[in-house]
């Protein structure tokens, strides 16, 4: 049986808790989709239009840490059903997440969609490779017009993927989609202020 996000994140303390609540008998007897082991159409779109996500790591004393990953939209990409992969550009110089990587390959990527109040959450096994280990990779995953340095590469392998319900996603929207909501209103504008200086000319034309 594939692995679902619940059968790796229902630990028996996850358990205690949902039973303390008492929602441990609909947890216990979901019958949701659970064969999350690979990614579908819906996902690689999904995937494809983030330009950002978060990804948590542990150290080596327990310490959960997330990162922000940003990039040009698309730069998390997916190479294959179950394999993703993306640019490590240059950030601060701490490497917290390439060494957490190195002692422990275990990580989730959280995926925003603020404006679609939508979130995936993804389970993968993590691996740091040099720019240089797969030339053939590197060129899939470079986008020549981002002027950002690339240092490595994070290739991610799935465990499994879950969808998030939108209960408390604030809507928050990007410049681009701020603009070209827009744009209809900037258009309308103009015309009304072509219609206007139309106007005004004929009145000086008429007296």
């Amino acid at each position: 049986m594939a692995y679902g996000f619940l059968d790796i994140a229902l630990t028996p303390s996850v358990r205690a808790a949902q039973a303390a609540m008492g929602s441990d008998a609909f947890w216990r007897d979901f019958k949701g989709h659970r064969a999350f082991d690979r990614f579908t159409e819906r996902e690689a779109a999904f995937i494809t239009e983030r330009d950002s996500f978060y990804m948590a790591t542990v150290s080596e004393t327990g310490w959960p840490y997330v990162q922000h990953r940003g990039g040009p939209r698309g730069f998390l990409k997916r190479l294959d059903e179950r394999t993703l992969a993306f640019l490590d550009y240059r950030g601060n110089r701490q490497y917290i997440s390439a060494g957490n990587v190195a002692a422990n390959d275990r990580a989730c990527l959280f995926l925003m969609d603020y404006a679609q109040r939508a979130r995936l959450k993804i389970y993968v096994r993590a691996e740091v490779l040099a720019l240089d280990f797969d030339p053939d990779l590197t060129r899939r995953l470079t986008e020549p017009a981002y002027r950002a340095k690339p240092e490595r590469i994070f290739r991610l392998h799935l465990e499994s993927f879950d969808w998030n319900c939108s209960q408390h996603i604030t809507p928050r929207y990007t410049e681009e989609e701020v603009s070209q909501a827009v744009q209809p209103l900037r258009e309308r504008l103009q015309a009304v202020k072509s219609e206007v200086e139309r106007l005004r000319g004929r009145t000086s034309n008429d007296g």
